[in-house]
Formats: structure tokens, sequence, C-alpha cells
């Protein structure tokens, strides 16, 4: 067996700073369990030199492990240890294309933090029926209720096709015009347009449609990827998109704020308008079922949420009653932690049979 010590990366803001050593060790024990065959033991947090590091004891890491733990959400620098305090980098290999201002560049409130992000992202993809394609793959990405569209951006960086949807015309807005800058300025080759859709002569939304290449070269080949931003309804995913076409369904779900989203069949309120929902897990209950037959067989769906509004028992029938089946290992328990006084988060995955 070999030690080898991972480095937390230390750009964390403050509070997320307090849980990346605990959310990376779950994220780690996940990765082992679906992915590594069980391989990765011992998972620790480990003082070396003063200096604190995750650490743990694998069989040595073959090319294609480096290349899985290379994308490890909070992951700033790998070691092997040897006679005990001796590091010795291990070469990462993560699937990154673009620079990580592609994440970080965006401040807004209520922004989910990019490495929490990604590491929803990465869970997901690990409980899926293939979650090794996550690198030797090209899993396709839906964010159904995407926001300013951290989750788009880090398939992005990944380089995978991404679509998403959000009810609200101001983050559709924000994030066409961030994209189309970042694009601008970063010279990267794409092609990017605005569109309204259309269902016999009545407007259901807008689409903005990105056509990219990680290179010029990838471009005028045609290698290219696809990020797609419906503003409509996320109850309304099916009229958008084609059954079991994505691979991975992403989301962070409201944490008790209002959302424009709202349950097929709630009461009007005030001018006749439906009353928005304040409760995640009634949306939820709603929507899944809608976000179930957009999933390809062995695809997988993952949604973080507040446990303050909701309870893991009642996400977890809600995604089982949409035929999915719930990922409920210790490894998939370890991922609960605060975010401020109002807010624990924690995520849960289940994979489509």
């Amino acid at each position: 067996m070999t030690a080898y010590g991972l480095l937390v990366s230390p750009s964390h803001n403050r509070v997320y700073a307090q849980a990346a050593a605990g959310l990376v060790k779950a994220e780690l024990a996940v990765f082992s369990e679906r992915a590594l065959d069980g391989r990765v033991r011992d998972i620790r947090e480990t003082s070396i030199g003063g200096v604190p590091y995750v650490t743990f004891t694998a069989d040595e890491l073959s090319e294609q492990d480096v290349r899985l733990l290379s994308n490890l959400s909070s992951l700033y620098a790998l070691f092997r240890i040897e006679d005990g305090e001796l590091l010795r980098p291990v070469m990462l290999q993560p699937l990154d294309l673009f620079g990580s201002d592609l994440l970080t560049i965006q401040k807004y409130s209520g922004k989910t933090n990019e490495y929490f992000t990604k590491l929803l992202l990465n869970v997901t993809a690990m409980a899926s029926g293939s979650p090794m394609d996550l690198v030797t793959g090209r899993p396709r990405v839906l964010d159904p209720m995407c926001g300013r569209g951290t989750t788009l951006n880090q398939a992005m960086m990944y380089g995978l096709d991404a679509a998403g949807i959000d009810i609200d015309a101001k983050d559709f807005d924000a994030y066409a015009a961030f994209i189309k800058t970042w694009l601008k300025n970063n010279r990267v080759k794409h092609q990017a347009e605005i569109a309204n859709i259309r269902r016999e002569k009545a407007v259901l939304g807008r689409r903005l449609h990105v056509t990219l290449g990680a290179s010029k070269e990838r471009y005028k080949s045609g290698e290219t990827m696809e990020i797609t931003v419906v503003n409509a309804d996320s109850l309304a995913a099916g009229r958008f998109f084609r059954p079991a076409s994505f691979d991975l369904i992403v989301t962070d779900a409201p944490y008790g704020v209002q959302h424009g989203s709202r349950p097929k069949g709630g009461q009007p309120g005030r001018r006749g308008k439906p009353q928005l929902s304040r409760s995640p897990v009634e949306l939820l209950a709603a929507a899944v079922p809608e976000w179930a037959a957009l999933l390809r067989p062995g695809g997988a769906v993952g949604i973080s949420w507040n446990t303050y509004v909701g309870r893991r028992e009642d996400l977890a029938d809600i995604l089982a009653s949409s035929g999915l089946e719930v990922r409920d290992s210790e490894a998939y328990r370890g991922f609960r932690h605060r975010v401020d006084q109002a807010i624990t988060r924690d995520l849960i995955t289940a994979r489509k049979p």
C-alpha cells in the first residue's frame, strides 16, 4: 500500500473553507466506492510539517486513477508520502480546458460556491451507471434551475455539452451577456445566438445557444461543445428537450426563498397570478418526474438543498417515486455542511435504471 496526501485549495471563502476538508474526504470516498473498486482507504485529516492534509492509502495509483482524482473539487496538489513526511509530487491531469476565471469571475448574491458546484457535478457523475465516463467519455449535463450558469460553466470547463433552464429573465440575460463577453475576451472561437421558442405561433420562452471550440483548430475540425440555456419554467422541461437526452442532471435547489417555478395546480394569489412556492420539497415533487424523463438509462440526478426546509427522507421518496434508485451508502451521507445560520446544505443522488 502507498500513502498519499492531498493539499486542499487555499482559495476557498471563509465559510466554505471550514467545511472543505470534510467535503473532499466524502468526495474521495465516493470516488473510491464508485470508480476505484474501493481501493482508496484510511481517508483522514493529517498534519504534515504543521500543514493540514487529507491523506489516504491505496495500491499504486494508475495513470487513469490519477486522471480521475485530478478532478477532485478542492484538490490543490497531490503527493506520494514517503518515509512518513517526504512528499513527492504527483503530476495532475485535470480535465480543465479553460482558465479558472470562467468559474470565478462572476460575483453576485446567491451564487453557489464554484468548488461545491464542481463537487456536486463530480458526485453525480459517480452515481451514474458509468462513473468513469467523467474522464473517458462525454456525459451531457442539464441544470434545470441553472440561475446564472455556474453548473454550465463547470461543464464547459470539463469539455462537456450542457444545457440549463431558468425562469428568471434577468438571470438568463445576465448569463448570456457574461458567456458571450467571456468567450470574446478570451478569443474562444464560437457562435452564439438568442431566439424565441415558438409553438403554434405562441412564444414559450427564449433560448441561448452557444457552439464553441476549446481551440481554433478544434472548432474548425468540428470538435465543438454546445451550451444551451432556456428561459422558461423548469416544470415544462420536457417541452424543450427530448426524452432520454441527458446523462447527468445537476441542480442546487432553492434554499427556501421564493422561486419562479411552481407546482402544477398552484393556487392563484394576488391579481390572479399563481403563488410562488417557498418549499423546495414541493417544487421538487412536481419537477423531478419531468426531469427523470430526460435522463438516459444509467444516468444520474444530483440535487443539493437546505436541510432546514426539507428532510433527506422527503427527497429520497420523491426520487424513488420517479423510478430512480437513490445512492445512500455511508460515502454519500458525508456531505452535510453548514453554509450560514439559516442554511445547512446536503446533497442527494440517484440513478435511473
